[in-house]
C-alpha cells in the first residue's frame, strides 16, 4: 500500500492506473477506523481494481470545537488496518493541502439535509459535502462506498452527486455492529464502559420502535415511547428520534404505501453523540431479534 498525502501525487497515480482501463473505488474516512470502515473497502475490493481509502479529519464539518479536538486520530493503526485489507493507496493530506490559505469555497445543501442531524449541527452538511466534493475530484474515483450508519450523510451525498452532475456512483453498505448491537463507531471509543453498556439500549429501542409502527402501532405514540425507553437510560438529551421517507427524508407521520421508510435517531450519553437508524419494517436478520425481546422483557 501507498501512502499519498498530495492531490498532484494523487491523481498522477489516479490517472496511471485508468492509462491501463482499471475502474478506482474510493472508501472516505476520518479515521480512527473499525470493523464498519474496512467492510466498505471489502465491498470495493470486490466490485473496483484499484481501491483508495481517504483518512482526513474534516474541520469543516465540525460545529463543536471541543468535539473536533478530541476526536481520535489514529493514522498509523488505521495505516496498519488498511495494508491487511488490500487497499492500493491511503490518501491523508494535511489540512492545508486540503484548504490552501485562501480557500473560500463552500457547498451549501439543503433538502436530505433539513432537520435530523443537519437541525442539530448547524453547517454540518455543507462541511460534509464540501470535503466529499473535493475528495471525488482529487481521486478521480468511479465509485465511493459509504456506510448506512450514516443514513442522512449518505442521502445528501446522494443528492449532491445528481445535482452536481458528478460522474461517480454511490455505494451505501449495511450497517457494521456489535454482538450486543450497538452500530460501530469512531465514536464508541470515547464512552465509558458504563456508558458504553447503556448504549446498546439504543438499537434495542429503535428496533422495538420500528417493530411497532410497521405492526400498526401509531407513529407518534411508538415515537414518544421510544424517547422516554432513551431518557430511562441515561441518554440526554435526546436530539431526534423521527419517522423519514428513505429517498428524500421527508417527515412522515404515517406509513405510505410503497414507500420505503426509514426510522433515524441521535442520542448523548455524557459527551459522546450516537446515530443510529433502522428500515421499517425491520429485516429479520438485521438485528438479534432476541435482543428486542430481552428489552420488551426489562
Amino acid at each position: 500500500m501507498e501512502t499519498i498525502s498530495t492531490v498532484a501525487g494523487l491523481r498522477a497515480c489516479v490517472r496511471a492506473w485508468k492509462r491501463d482501463g482499471a475502474r478506482v473505488g474510493v472508501v472516505p474516512t476520518m479515521g480512527a477506523l473499525h470493523e464498519g470502515h474496512l467492510s466498505l473497502v471489502q465491498a470495493a475490493r470486490a466490485r473496483m481494481d484499484r481501491v483508495i481509502a481517504t483518512v482526513f479529519v474534516n474541520p469543516m464539518q465540525f460545529d463543536n470545537v471541543g468535539d473536533l479536538e478530541t476526536y481520535p486520530r489514529t493514522l498509523g493503526q488505521d495505516a496498519r488496518l488498511l495494508a491487511s485489507t488490500g487497499v492500493d493507496v491511503l490518501y491523508a493530506p494535511t489540512a492545508v493541502e486540503m484548504y490552501p490559505p485562501g480557500f473560500a469555497t463552500r457547498i451549501a445543501v439543503a433538502g436530505a439535509a433539513a432537520g435530523l442531524c443537519g437541525g442539530a449541527r448547524p453547517g454540518h452538511f455543507d462541511g460534509v459535502a464540501t470535503v466529499v466534493c473535493k475528495l471525488f475530484m482529487q481521486t478521480l474515483a468511479d465509485c465511493a462506498f459509504f456506510g448506512e450508519k450514516d443514513f442522512q450523510q449518505v442521502q445528501v451525498i446522494r443528492r449532491m452527486v445528481a445535482d452536481l452532475d458528478l460522474p461517480i456512483e454511490i455505494v451505501a453498505c449495511p450497517t457494521r455492529r456489535e454482538a450486543d448491537g450497538l452500530a460501530r463507531s469512531s465514536r464508541n471509543r470515547r464512552l465509558t464502559p458504563v456508558a458504553r453498556q447503556a448504549a446498546a439500549v439504543l438499537p434495542r429501542v429503535l428496533a422495538a420502535c420500528a417493530r411497532d409502527i410497521a405492526m400498526g402501532t401509531e407513529v407518534a405514540a411508538a415515537l414518544g415511547s421510544a424517547a422516554e425507553q432513551l431518557a430511562d437510560a441515561g441518554f440526554a438529551p435526546v436530539d431526534y428520534i423521527e419517522l423519514r421517507a428513505e429517498a428524500d427524508l421527508a417527515p412522515l407521520s404515517a406509513l405510505l404505501p410503497g414507500t420505503p421508510t426509514r426510522l433515524l435517531a441521535a442520542a448523548w450519553l455524557g459527551d459522546v453523540r450516537l446515530i443510529d437508524n433502522m428500515p421499517v419494517p425491520p429485516p429479520e436478520d438485521y438485528f438479534n431479534k432476541q435482543l428486542i425481546n430481552n428489552d420488551k422483557s426489562s
